[in-house]
């Protein structure tokens, strides 16, 4: 983290984190809405507490569920360390809601009305740290002649607008599908779960800006996991969906158990 950022302090943090880097799968797991801290000079962005728990400020239990595949799958993990209403670091800078004043129901205050400054500030604080990491992490494993997967991993709401989500478990890609066809075609046949393509979101609602900025622009094998939260609320739940996601991706790439 540079001193010169306006945004964090040293109190704050680093805004990226890494896990098991050394990891010896060639899947390269992310986790871009892992908190829900906010940089101190943000405030509370005008929300509640019971807010910034839910949704809207980060992704529940995905980065238990991501911490768990990559004990699982022995597989290298990067994640982020505030929450996305700060910045989401699956939109690029130039998108509104990389820094929402909107999200879902709420409105967010302390991002109303952000002028370019501002913007450029979270983006030079907590995105471009984050990109610049995955970026040099994914270089590295290039330079030694290493095979990356690129496997994102998110959770949703089982009610969205008052509506339940029947979806399970979301298989998300981009224009390239082939780990996403592999997946989907091993819980085709028999499943615990309703597993779905391109829900609850797709590329069309911008979702896949990982895969496409890391992914595809690298020819890596790439895939998002959408979780639906109420799966993953608690440690029992986590660790039953990570196994399972990484058995789906262990039999999609065909390595040994």
């Amino acid at each position: 983290m540079s001193e010169q950022s306006p945004l964090l302090t040293a109190a704050d943090g680093e805004p990226v984190s890494e896990a098991n880097i050394r990891g010896g799968s060639e899947v390269l797991l992310v986790c871009e809405h892992a908190s829900r801290r906010l940089p101190a000079k943000l405030g509370s962005l005008g929300l509640a507490a019971d807010v910034l728990d839910q949704h809207i400020a980060w992704d529940p239990g995905a980065l238990a569920v991501a911490m768990g595949m990559s004990k699982e799958l022995d597989a290298a993990l990067i994640y982020q360390n505030f929450s996305r209403l700060a910045y989401d670091c699956n939109r690029p800078p130039e998108a509104a809601d990389a820094m929402p004043a909107r999200s879902e129901i709420y409105d967010i205050p302390g991002n109303a009305g952000l002028s370019a400054e501002d913007r450029q500030a979270r983006t030079e604080a907590i995105y471009l740290p984050f990109r610049a990491a995955l970026a040099q992490r994914i270089a590295e494993r290039k330079a030694q002649a290493r095979e990356t997967v690129l496997v994102t991993i998110h959770s949703f709401t089982p009610i969205y607008h008052g509506v339940q989500r029947e979806v399970e478990i979301g298989i998300l890609h981009d224009r390239d599908s082939r780990l996403a066809d592999q997946m989907l075609a091993r819980t085709e046949a028999s499943c615990r779960y309703q597993v779905r393509r391109n829900e609850p979101y797709g590329p069309a609602d911008g979702v896949t800006h990982t895969l496409r900025e890391h992914g595809l622009a690298n020819g890596l094998l790439n895939v998002m996991i959408e979780v639906r939260n109420d799966l993953i609320r608690d440690e029992a739940g986590q660790e039953v969906m990570a196994g399972f996601l990484a058995g789906l991706i262990r039999e999609s790439l065909s390595i040994p158990a």
